[in-house]
């Protein structure tokens, strides 16, 4: 069987995609799946699908022209193969996040015309440098320092651009040689610019079923289903995106008839626009793969309620479903949420298990230890 990897990708194409949300929705969630016939590739639940995403060709005209350069101009990629400036910015270099060893090549070509950014290139000046960018890319960075460029001078400051992970929403077991994803588009404005995420824009604007897709799978060996026949229970906190791989627990545990029982929690903004997948946690219901759902959709109602909310709310249940060896997975924002449903986990684990603080802490350092507490989060 062939090895796929970085540098040897499958070439995969879209099957279909459609809306996950609604368009009344402040999001833009989308379910693609794509076809992987003939590539043999396998993977379980728990497994992410690395995509190699072009950059949008807009953007990349927009910054030939603030650069003043020639996209028929030959260089040498970071893949050191020969191409047009243009391919090479669309297919090969990072061209929106603003990367250290470019901002120091334009710092010094701009000299003192850097001077309110500069001084932030030390390594103690790392968060000040990052609340400076927020929002600029290079495109913003060039545009304000006018200095002239050599077409290989810029390729070479810039990193190469780096797959996305994105877990996978689907068993093979129930859809072989396809594999699915679950994606929020990324776009905002800043600086007076609509700025696009590079591989989540990819999917949902530059995509045909004839569009090659480089993929392999990265194996999420520490985010794994216990043994069908395993009576182990498993609590799922999956909110927004981070609902992706529990569809692929579920499909899994329905196809080989698993025993133990399942409990979700999905949040999003509200249940109109935002309820991913609803019908399909229904059907898992009624057949008797789900036996605990708790939504939160926090613009519901006045309050907020999230994930969080609704596990405190259960605390006894949630407590007795641990003291029975529950396996609890979190995917989705590192950020805050999985911050706030550890905050939650301890919280619950103290009050219902009669624990102090530290000892609370303990008990969820032995979960970890004991592999019951596996989080996928980004």
């Amino acid at each position: 069987m062939a090895v796929y990897n970085v540098k040897n990708p499958f070439i995969a194409h879209l099957k279909s995609s459609k809306m996950l949300t609604s368009p009344e929705s402040g999001k833009d969630t989308r379910h693609y799946e794509i076809d992987l016939s003939g590539s043999g590739m396998e993977f379980l639940p728990g497994d992410s699908l690395a995509v190699k995403a072009t950059n949008c060709p807009d953007l990349v005209e927009d910054l030939l022209k603030t650069l003043k350069l020639d996209g028929d101009t030959v260089v040498t990629s970071p893949a050191k193969t020969e191409k047009s400036l243009r391919e090479t910015l669309v297919a090969d270099c990072s061209i929106t996040q603003p990367e250290k060893k470019f901002l120091k090549l334009l710092a010094e070509k701009a000299g003192h015309g850097a001077s309110e950014w500069a001084g932030l290139l030390e390594i103690e000046k790392k968060k000040e440098l990052a609340d400076y960018l927020w929002g600029r890319e290079i495109i913003d960075m060039v545009e304000a320092h006018p200095v002239a460029w050599e077409a290989q001078e810029f390729v070479s400051s810039l990193k190469k651009l780096n797959v996305r992970l994105y877990s996978i929403a689907s068993s093979l077991k129930v859809y072989p040689e396809q594999v699915h994803l679950t994606v929020a588009t990324v776009t905002y404005d800043s600086f007076g610019r609509e700025r696009k995420g590079v591989c989540s824009t990819f999917l949902s604007d530059r995509l045909d079923s004839s569009t090659p897709i480089p993929t392999f799978i990265t194996p999420g060996k520490g985010f794994r289903l216990p043994e069908p026949e395993d009576e182990t229970p498993i609590i799922m906190v999956g909110p927004g995106t981070g609902i992706a791989p529990f569809r692929a627990f579920m499909q899994e545990r329905k196809a080989t008839g698993a025993k133990g029982k399942a409990w979700l929690f999905f949040g999003d903004q509200t249940r109109a626009n935002d309820y991913l997948y609803e019908a399909e946690w229904g059907e898992y219901e009624k057949d008797g793969v789900l036996h605990q759902l708790d939504l939160a959709f926090s613009r519901d109602q006045d309050h907020k309620i999230y994930v969080q909310t609704r596990m405190k709310e259960k605390a006894a249940m949630f407590w007795e479903w641990l003291d029975a060896g529950a396996i609890v997975y979190v995917c989705g924002d590192a950020s805050r949420m999985a911050k706030d449903v550890d905050t939650a986990l301890h919280e619950i684990i103290a009050e219902q298990g009669g624990k102090s603080e530290e000892e609370a802490t303990a008990y969820v350092d032995q979960m970890k230890k004991d592999k019951r507490y596996r989080r996928d989060v980004y």
